[in-house]
């Protein structure tokens, strides 16, 4: 039985470019991108950690880089919206702005 789908929101701030572009194909394989270095992921438990593995190899090939990964619950969600050109991703889900 797979656990439940969760929506998280990841944001990076990373110096080195080839890490950077690695970084950014992998989000980009798992979520979409709401900022230029924020994405939100729809992921089960097994999705995270294959995620957090994916993220944690590439951060060791290159000093200068930091991933944050935020769990956003349900009540959170249904208070959060987005301001100026949101452009459309998910589709009716709410967007975060950070």
């Amino acid at each position: 039985m797979s656990s439940p789908i969760s929506r998280y929101l990841v944001t990076y701030d990373i110096e080195n470019d080839r890490v950077r572009g690695r970084v950014v194909t992998l989000l980009e394989g798992t979520g979409w991108r709401v900022q230029k270095s924020v994405f939100e992921c729809m992921v089960d438990g097994d999705g995270l950690e294959r995620l957090t593995r994916g993220l944690t190899r590439e951060l060791e090939r290159g000093p200068g880089g930091n991933v944050r990964v935020y769990r956003l619950c349900a009540s959170c969600l249904e208070v959060s919206f987005g301001l100026g050109e949101v452009a459309a991703g998910s589709g009716a889900e709410p967007w975060i702005v950070v």
